[in-house]
């Protein structure tokens, strides 16, 4: 009986092992979100990416993948089809029903938080290691990341300017919001070196002439598609309002790689160091 119930045990652990194993190696991986796209290439998982969402757009390997779908909505048989074994995605993206839909399917899903400050970036490293059954290796690019972060902010240090910033998200003249406290680019702002120019509100609200005006900012801050969608610089340097800016007196005008400011986990340190560039430019 003894013998019968180690054996029992041996196969037990045995098949847990196993189980383990096979749950920690992902074959096949759908990343829903760029810094997440990158997280997992970084880790040495690019080989296994099949398919990513629409912000995925670095590196040039990625944006040759096979997009989910062609906006941010995601169903659940759009990501059957590629017959994933783990989907990662931002906390909060997928519908519960897709979720379950997926879990019924015996597909592995993960949702990670993202918190826009250093140590949020490390520990979205972190957590997407541990999703790919590779903690340790989490842990070793942490703390790769968390050195270049600190020579990253050591530079911005030595320079005692801060320049009143307002950070635009256009999608054409249409589309058009501002970021306040708290969003993604008031934390950008402030790690490279300088103030957001909104500090009546929260996250973003939609963009005014009167709000521009008001803020005064000393740089105004886009995204390179988005300063294309309203026509380059001299539309924006256009726009009502502009003119009586200080960024508009003086064309002080960033315009940023979009998937590297908001990546905010492997390459946080190159965001803050472009965008610190920028602003040593104010006079």
């Amino acid at each position: 009986m003894k013998m019968r119930i180690r054996k029992n045990q041996l196969f037990a652990g045995i098949l847990f092992f196993c189980s383990s194993l096979a749950y920690s190696q992902p074959k096949r991986i759908i990343t829903l979100g760029g810094a997440i796209t990158e997280t997992v290439a970084d880790l040495g998982f690019e080989k296994q990416i099949v398919a990513v969402d629409v912000t995925s757009e670095h590196s040039d390997n990625i944006k040759k993948l096979p997009k989910v779908s062609k906006n941010r909505s995601v169903s659940a048989e759009g990501l059957m089809a590629f017959r994933p074994d783990l989907i990662i995605a931002p906390y909060g993206d997928v519908p519960y029903g897709v979720i379950q839909s997926l879990k019924g399917a015996g597909i592995r899903f993960v949702a990670v938080k993202q918190e826009y400050s250093v140590k949020g970036a490390l520990q979205f490293i972190r957590e997407i290691g541990i999703a790919l059954g590779e903690k340790d290796k989490g842990n070793e690019l942490a703390l790769e990341t968390s050195k270049r972060i600190d020579k990253a902010l050591q530079t911005v240090k030595l320079n005692k300017k801060k320049p009143k910033v307002l950070f635009i998200y256009a999608r054409g003249t249409g589309t058009m919001t501002v970021a306040g406290k708290g969003s993604n680019m008031d934390a950008m702002i402030a790690l490279a070196g300088g103030r957001n120019a909104i500090q009546e509100f929260n996250r973003y609200k939609t963009y005014s002439t009167e709000a521009l005006v008001s803020a005064n900012p000393d740089v105004l801050f886009l995204f390179d598609f988005g300063i294309e969608s309203l026509g380059g610089s001299n539309g924006l340097l256009g726009m009502p309002g502009v003119a009586y800016t200080n960024a508009g007196k003086n064309k002080r005008i960033a315009a940023m790689n979009g998937p590297l400011m908001i990546n905010f986990s492997t390459r946080l340190d190159q965001a803050i160091l472009a965008l610190h560039k920028e602003f040593i430019k104010v006079k």
